[in-house]
């Protein structure tokens, strides 16, 4: 145990120690037992069986409940509770031997019903203790249960134990009072059982069902106590005392057995239809109980204690029916509500997701149409929010008859729409989406005004393309944004290259006259960047449009030499709100990391605020990211927290006045602090030898002039023969130039 932890130590020390106490509870209980059947005993006998046996079991119970408190911090309280109303029963108990030595007939009551009476404020915390350490905090419904649990455990028990217990002749006043406190407080213990039992339902554990039944059977002994009391028939050591051995048994064997328990505190009421009636079964059957009570008293013209408690238990059994069926309504409800899309009364995200698993873990073939509006957006800025909702909800409206039964139509979220296809067959999955572009593609009139949108769709099969509902819904949405890039139309996803058109009138995506990449080097000949650039080489950077067309190059050299390729976006571009997923979709659909693709920024691109928010969300993916033209009169330098990017490349009006303007080089030298501070780069490009060093000096990263433009083959070759000369565009084959 050297090095163990203190907790662990104390465990099993406490366990070690725990085996022996119980052993020994056992023993005393057993040799209890052989003396009760002897009555009456001789004074040795008496002294061994009721001085020593009867003493000593619950004194091991009481030890092994600290030990619990002390092994157990959640339930601390519970075990010392239960310690104490033990260690008050024990003193009674020496108290009644004390007066039965001096003299044979002790008076009633005495100071040992002060100290039995004395343990019920324990035993009454002790199960509530337990329960709290389990459960949360119940709600209404729950507490009704436990009401109804109580009301009717009392009227059974009023009814069968407090009437009968009719005081003796013999008894004076304080000896019938003494004489019924016994029933009368183990009735309300005996209740707060039933309410226990009534929240916990079946989910109580074995500590906790142990203690209703110790709280249990000491009632049966307190009731059997107190008619031998009246008649004046009870004997020390005898067959009732056997009972009270065994609570203390039953609670050191608990005590002993218990460990910390390895799940946090469970709600009071479990959700679930099946479950909420199965945690009913105690309350109806105390509901019953007191039906019972009201028919055996009831007619007597009397209004007797038991009949007003089996009343108030049937009042709050219909309480808590009603709170019932509003708690399944509410449920009833939330679940429609949380399976479908407030905006258009379709299923949600939430519905598809589970349509496609149910499907796909039974392996049966599947289709899945993911659907993105053209247009939508001018419709937004153009018209409003409240307009681009409406064309939703016609949309949405117009749909919904048009698919089979068996098909489901679910609104994914924004301007997205899915259709979960009850066949892989690619031909229906065709007919179904040139049948839903038909619709959309129809006018919508808003507010007077005639509105037309295209759409986008992806097509993706099960199993043919994936066998789980996320890889399925990312194959749909790579074929979707392929389709976007195509100028609209239907694909489907292509698992060896890029989604293939479906026939229909789908555009083709243009390739713009194929794609090759420049070489953008540092001062120091390392390659920082592939520079892409539409066509032969000798044009300007390209953008987004050819995003497959770069990430497909970037694949064949990343596994060798990590250099990412680089798109530029200008103002021509794509909305910037979609091109994060489109990214995402085409880097997936490659299997690249997000550090393959840089996006840059040029000036003049869409507006600042869709670009603050597209660098934003690119460097959260962990795409690169850089901003273009930062100078006077373009950029600011507040804008530098505006604009979140990996890189800011200089203006190069400002980079060629460093050397002459010292304005020009406080403004570079402050922006490449801010820059630093903000987690980004500050570039330039080189111009001279001189005015290199010294943006060197300041902190800039200085980038030589782009290479002359290659595929992406013959970039991967020279990659491979360590940063050669590039050869020009079309000369793969051919021998570079090497450095001189």
């Amino acid at each position: 145990m050297r090095g163990a932890r203190p907790d662990v130590r104390r465990s099993a020390w406490s366990g070690a120690l725990s085996r022996p106490l119980v052993l020994a509870v056992l023993v005393c209980t057993a040799a209890f037992a052989t003396g009760t059947w002897r009555l009456p005993h001789t004074p040795t006998e008496t002294v061994v069986y009721s001085g020593v046996l009867s003493l000593l079991a619950p004194v091991l119970a009481v030890v092994l409940c600290l030990q619990a408190a002390r092994r157990i911090p959640e339930e601390r309280w519970a075990w010392c509770a239960a310690a104490a109303g033990f260690s008050f029963n024990i003193a009674g108990d020496l108290a009644y031997r004390l007066l039965l030595v001096a003299a044979a007939e002790p008076p009633f009551p005495s100071v040992a019903d002060v100290f039995w009476l004395a343990s019920y404020p324990s035993l009454f915390a002790v199960p509530l203790l337990f329960v709290r350490a389990r459960f949360t905090w119940p709600h209404a419904g729950t507490w009704l249960d436990g009401v109804v649990g109580a009301l009717g455990v009392t009227a059974v028990a009023v009814a069968v134990v407090i009437v009968p217990a009719v005081p003796s002749a013999h008894l004076s006043p304080l000896a019938t009072a003494t004489n019924l406190a016994y029933p009368v407080a183990d009735v309300l213990l005996l209740a707060l059982v039933g309410a226990l039992l009534a929240i916990a339902g079946l989910r109580a554990d074995p500590v906790l069902i142990s203690v209703c039944a110790v709280l249990t059977s000491k009632f049966v002994g307190d009731l059997l106590l107190a008619k031998a009391q009246a008649a004046g028939g009870y004997v020390p050591g005898g067959p009732l005392d056997l009972l009270w051995m065994a609570n203390a048994c039953l609670a050191a064997v608990v005590a002993a057995a218990a460990r910390p328990r390895r799940r946090p505190r469970a709600p009071a009421v479990v959700p679930g239809h099946q479950t909420r009636w199965r945690a009913l079964v105690v309350p109806v059957t105390c509901a019953t109980a007191a039906l019972v009570v009201l028919g055996a008293r009831w007619g007597d013209g009397v209004r007797s204690v038991e009949e007003v408690l089996a009343l108030a238990c049937l009042g709050a059994f219909l309480a808590r029916t009603a709170v019932t069926f509003a708690e399944s309504r509410g449920l009833h409800e939330a679940r429609r509500q949380a399976a479908t899309d407030d905006l258009t009364g379709l299923p949600n995200r939430r519905v598809l997701v589970r349509r496609l698993e149910r499907r796909l873990t039974t392996g049966r073939p599947t289709g899945l149409l993911l659907l993105d509006l053209d247009g939508f957006k001018a419709v937004n800025d153009g018209l409003g929010h409240e307009a681009g909702d409406e064309l939703l909800r016609r949309l949405g409206a117009r749909l919904l008859p048009e698919v089979r039964p068996t098909d489901l139509l679910a609104r994914l979220g924004g301007d997205e729409f899915a259709v979960v296809l009850p066949s892989g067959d690619p031909a229906d999955a065709d007919e179904c989406a040139e049948r839903i572009a038909g619709l959309i593609r129809r006018p919508v009139e808003i507010a007077g005004v005639r509105v037309e949108v295209g759409v986008s769709i992806g097509i993706a099969l099960a199993p043919e393309h994936a066998t789980e509902a996320s890889g399925l819904l990312r194959c749909a949405d790579v074929a979707m944004y392929a389709a976007k890039a195509g100028g609209g139309g239907i694909q489907r996803f292509s698992p060896g290259g890029p989604a293939t058109a479906a026939p229909g009138p789908a555009v083709p995506r243009p390739r713009n006259g194929g794609l090759t990449v420049r070489p953008v080097l540092a001062a120091d000949g390392r390659v920082v960047v592939a520079d892409a650039v539409a066509g032969a080489g000798d044009g300007d950077s390209a953008g987004t449009a050819v995003l497959t067309d770069a990430v497909a190059a970037v694949a064949r050299w990343w596994t060798r030499h990590p250099i990412p390729v680089q798109l530029t976006l200008s103002a021509g571009d794509e909305d910037p709100a979609r091109l994060p997923d489109r990214i995402a979709a085409e880097l997936f659909r490659t299997g690249l990391p997000p550090a393959a693709l840089v996006v840059r920024v040029r000036t003049g691109a869409p507006g600042s605020g869709d670009v603050a928010a597209l660098l934003a969300a690119l460097r959260r993916s962990g795409v690169g990211t850089a901003v273009d033209g930062h100078g006077p009169g373009v950029l600011a330098l507040t804008r530098l927290r505006d604009l979140p990017a990996d890189r800011l490349h200089l203006d190069p009006a400002l980079v060629r006045d460093v050397v002459a303007d010292a304005g020009a080089s406080l403004v570079v030298g402050h922006t490449v602090a801010l820059t630093t501070a903000l987690g980004g780069t500050v570039v330039a490009d080189s111009v001279d030898g001189h005015t290199d060093a010294v943006l060197g000096r300041l902190g800039c990263q200085v980038l030589r002039a782009p290479g002359p433009g290659m595929t992406a083959e013959a970039f991967g070759a020279w990659l491979d023969r360590g940063n050669a000369t590039p050869a020009p565009a079309g000369s793969a084959g051919s021998q570079p130039a090497q450095p001189s």
